[in-house]
């Protein structure tokens, strides 16, 4: 099977949506797909297709550089972002080919709501041979807008042979906690672009309505959202440290800093850093918004509805008081289920069943 992969999210743009565009396009290549990835950048990068000030131009003039070859594809995809769903519809139509469409969590989510995305989103979704989403709770909302289209759950995978702590990161870790934390307190982290919808100012309103803000350090590796600043700086009272966002390598020795990784969204996909986390055997303090449904059972972390800040409050006492033990055994089983139920084998999988069906 051939394919035209269109993508906003590919590297060497940073980010999870990029990670996860490169390790589904590697896993079908390995797998004897030949997989063509068209790069639209809202940046000039060299071996893209850039939309800078003019993307329906871009757009256009793309199309006439495709058309004299695209009945060489068997299918195209649209992976991620709002010039990708725009345009594959279009280019599907024009060539008489499948359209698949893998929706990430925001062209979803904040997507349907916007004035400006929506027919985009709605038109993508309809037009499309099959839909793939990362959430179990995704699959009837996207039904019932495209109730003609076929709807598969597919998760996000990891390749945990190649995602592991090294001992000089746990040094490196360890040093840093040496110097930068009272040992009395224990380390959580929020990691990744820590916007609005990640819930970061709800999950400290909660922690110190909680009384047990004592007990904790919080670590903010990642892109804040607006007016977090400030907040931290008026509430003194909760011990933390601000880092800048980093790639996902760097983060392993920030990961290994970490007692627990709080993912407190109001609303999600299922984040690499989820995945990443509990690969690496840490436990999680999550919300259950979409995928983090999937994945965060009682035996591997502490689970909240989303948007709730009783439960939230509730979750964080609860870490507050699990004893070491209770906390290793959590890591431990958090790596056994990455490792048994989210490899990047079973998401390469399921992928090739749903390309299957378009023969």
């Amino acid at each position: 099977m051939r394919l035209l992969w269109l993508t906003e999210n590919y590297p060497p743009n940073p980010g999870g949506m990029a990670n996860s565009c490169d390790r589904i396009v590697r896993g079908l290549r390995q797998s004897g797909v030949d997989v063509n990835v068209v790069h639209l950048s809202r940046r000039p990068i060299p071996g893209t297709v850039a939309l800078t000030d003019d993307p329906e131009h871009a757009l256009r003039s793309l199309w006439t550089t495709l058309s004299g070859e695209i009945s060489g594809y068997d299918a195209i995809v649209a992976f991620g972002g709002t010039y990708p769903l725009l345009a594959a519809p279009i280019y599907a139509a024009w060539a008489g080919l499948p359209l698949v469409t893998l929706l990430r969590g925001n062209d979803f989510d904040t997507g349907v709501f916007s004035l400006r995305r929506q027919p985009v989103v709605v038109e993508a979704l309809r037009a499309s041979a099959h839909v793939c989403v990362v959430a179990s709770s995704t699959k009837p909302l996207v039904e019932a807008l495209a109730p003609a289209t076929p709807v598969t759950f597919v998760a996000n995978g990891i390749d945990t042979t190649e995602w592991q702590i090294l001992p000089s990161e746990r040094q490196q870790a360890a040093a840093w906690r040496a110097g930068h934390v009272d040992p009395a307190r224990r380390t959580i982290g929020l990691v990744g672009h820590l916007k609005s919808k990640k819930g970061v100012r709800h999950f400290l309103e909660s922690l110190v309505a909680t009384r047990h803000a004592d007990r904790f350090h919080v670590v903010l590796a990642g892109d804040l959202e607006p007016g977090l600043d400030e907040w931290l700086a008026a509430h003194p009272q909760v011990a933390q440290t601000t880092m800048p966002f980093q790639d996902r390598y760097q983060l392993i020795s920030i990961y290994a800093a970490c007692d627990l990784i709080a993912l407190p969204s109001f609303y999600d996909g299922l984040p690499n850093v989820a995945l990443e986390a509990a690969a690496l055997g840490i436990p999680l303090l999550a919300s259950d918004a979409g995928g983090l449904a999937d994945l965060v059972t009682p035996q591997i972390g502490f689970r909240f509805p989303a948007g709730d800040p009783h439960g939230c409050r509730a979750a964080l006492h609860q870490a507050a008081v699990a004893d070491n033990d209770q906390l290793a055994a959590m890591g431990d089983a958090a790596a056994t289920r990455v490792r048994t139920h989210f490899g990047v084998g079973a998401e390469t999988e399921s992928y090739l069943k749903v390309l299957a069906t378009l023969r």
